[in-house]
């Protein structure tokens, strides 16, 4: 076991081994193999340990990776896991599906200097899988009990984020969510093969050994839970319900049967792997066997959708997508996952419309060249006159991007402020909306963004809401 640093010089950088890409087009199991912990070690130990660490400055929880790192080239497991989770409510989530690339590892110095970076996420996820083995890792359960209680709208990362956070402080939590587990899109969006659900469910598993109060298949106004009777029953809320409603297709034939929404896949294909009845992957709507499949769109959620339709025995996986691969929003890793797997991309191009009677039966597209840069500094696609060319497709995904819905509708709560593009607006960085005791946080305060984001933004709502419940106690003490 190594006890010395920078041996980038003398140990090459190594990731983790992947299942042979044959292998893995057949199932959705996780891609890589664990490390074993003398590799963990070694990785470990390439790390410069920098004055300024950027991968720490990078990483959205402010992880302390140099420290971690040290820790386990050093062999001590269960402080690297202390300061693993000191930060980060789920860091056997984020090692798995962070995309390192753009964030620690993209900014590490030894990245920088074509040294290779230390593959800090493997090594994040290794922390954890020993420490979940060794038996370190117990239900949050609090010292001391405290007698207000906390509601939460929304169990996926961020509600979960903070409702470990806030039962740690003692206080009573009840998450509220519509479906029927919890978990959000690590359950239901995101594939077994970024995230096994058995993950997701040994979390929540520990949440309610600790005593948070799951109530599922709920929804909040309307027909549902009142929202004005949530905010009496708790002496805070919490708004952590993500962004769902997806951005249409406008192109012709966009409503042509065979065109569907990228959620509305990914929730079919989750659903049947918990051995769910989805009526619409079994009569063959949502079921890309034998078919030619066209994703429309670029980020991380269309790479999704196409390693998905490889794993179902699609005929053909295309990615159609208007920039080129160095501008594209997803993570260049996946894209490499998915070149590995079979899925042909179609850079620079875009559609003109979906063909087909009823149904859809191709996408003509043309080519695009990148003009000058828009409001918020991409290159504008722009098309290129002649350039057309067709596509065959009998399934079109669309995967471009979510934005939030009506939530002072939903809710009934007009006085609930939003910003322009929907979203919940705050009171500075306090997490607080415009209700009083009311908080809000993830996907529905930033738009769609990444886990550890909304897993960041939901441990800093549990602090704000812990700092405004111990404030009105000071306040009716006095």
């Amino acid at each position: 076991m190594s006890t010395k640093m920078l041996q980038f010089t003398r140990l090459d950088q190594q990731a983790p081994d992947k299942r042979p890409a044959g292998e893995r087009r057949g199932d959705f199991g996780e891609i890589s193999r664990p490390f074993l912990p003398d590799q963990a070690a070694g990785q470990s130990s390439r790390c410069e340990q920098c004055g300024i660490p950027y991968c720490q400055i990078h990483c959205p929880v402010a992880n302390n990776i140099p420290d971690w790192l040290l820790l386990v080239a050093q062999g001590r497991m269960e402080e690297a896991w202390a300061a693993s989770s000191a930060t980060n409510a789920f860091p056997e989530i984020c090692g798995r599906i962070c995309p390192q690339d753009r964030l620690c590892e993209g900014n590490c110095v030894l990245e920088q200097s074509r040294h290779g970076t230390v593959t800090i996420g493997a090594i994040e996820k290794h922390i954890t899988e020993h420490a979940f083995a060794q038996g370190w890792i117990k239900p949050p359960i609090p010292r001391h009990e405290r007698p207000q209680s906390v509601g939460i709208v929304g169990g996926g990362p961020a509600g979960l984020a903070a409702a470990d956070r806030l039962r740690r402080r003692g206080y009573k939590v009840t998450v509220y969510d519509r479906h029927d587990r919890i978990g959000g899109l690590l359950v239901y969006g995101i594939p077994g093969f970024k995230l096994d659900k058995a993950v997701v469910e040994r979390r929540v598993r520990l949440l309610a050994e600790a005593g948070v109060t799951f109530r599922t298949r709920i929804t909040i106004g309307g027909s549902g839970l009142a929202f004005a009777e949530l905010r009496a029953r708790h002496d805070a809320v919490l708004i952590a319900t993500g962004v769902y409603q997806a951005r249409d297709l406008t192109v012709p034939g966009a409503g042509l049967a065979g065109v569907h929404a990228a959620l509305d896949y990914l929730v079919a294909s989750n659903r049947k792997g918990l051995g769910d009845a989805v009526p619409a992957f079994d009569d063959g709507s949502l079921d890309a066997r034998g078919k030619d499949v066209v994703v429309i769109g670029g980020g991380d959620t269309a790479m999704d959708c196409v390693r998905t339709a490889i794993r179902q025995d699609a005929r053909t996986v295309t990615c159609l997508y208007r920039r080129d691969r160095a501008n594209m929003p997803g993570s260049q890793r996946e894209v490499a996952h998915a070149e590995e797997e079979g899925v042909r991309f179609e850079w620079m191009a875009a559609p003109e419309a979906v063909l087909g009677g009823d149904a859809a039966t191709g996408v003509r597209a043309r080519r695009m060249h990148l003009g000058v840069a828009d409001s918020s500094g991409r290159q504008t696609p722009v098309p290129i006159e002649g350039s057309g060319f067709t596509l065959a497709a009998d399934m079109v995904i669309k995967a471009l991007g979510f934005d939030p819905e009506d939530m002072p509708g939903l809710f009934g709560q007009p006085a609930l402020k939003v910003t322009r593009g929907g979203t919940l607006a705050l009171d500075g960085p306090s997490q607080a909306t415009s209700l009083d005791g009311v908080f809000a946080a993830g996907d529905i305060v930033r738009g769609a963004s990444l886990v550890v984001w909304a897993i960041r933004d939901g441990q800093d709502a549990a602090t704000a809401i812990d700092a405004y419940i111990q404030g009105k106690a000071r306040a009716a003490a006095e």
